[in-house]
């Protein structure tokens, strides 16, 4: 099962990521390096726009994973096999949200697959096309 940690493994082995910051003080998974990069895994602050329904409390460990387009959001949040889902902020915008401390309710491989699509939504074309032909 996935786990916090696969987080970094799986970003730091894509082409030309780097680790670095967004949204002022955000950490957040960018590629390609330099500055160009544009971020694809962000780990969010808490919010009041992020409230856990069930406790009214603010979520303390959300990642935000771009997503390709609307289709596959809808297919990550409507899937009640993934611990996706959105929030009104959200809206309009092409990325799900998951709380860290969830990432064990799916696979490894599942995870994988879906920040290698974020990393490809905001990967240059041409990075692109060279990481799917050597796979």
């Amino acid at each position: 099962m996935a786990k916090p940690e696969d987080i970094d493994a799986i970003c730091g082995a894509l082409p030309q990521v780097e680790f670095g910051f967004s949204w002022g003080d955000r950490p957040t998974y960018k590629v390609p390096r330099g500055p160009k990069g544009r971020g694809f895994v962000l780990y969010r602050a808490p919010h009041k726009t992020a409230v856990d329904p069930d406790t009214g409390h603010l979520y303390e460990d959300l990642l935000v994973i771009v997503v390709p387009d609307a289709n596959a959001k809808a297919a990550l949040v409507e899937d009640p096999s993934v611990p996706f889902f959105t929030i009104p902020h959200f809206n309009g915008y092409n990325a799900v949200l998951v709380q860290e401390s969830r990432l064990g309710e799916m696979h490894r491989e599942q995870l994988e697959e879906i920040l290698i699509e974020a990393w490809a939504a905001r990967a240059p074309k041409r990075l692109v096309a060279e990481f799917f032909a050597r796979r």
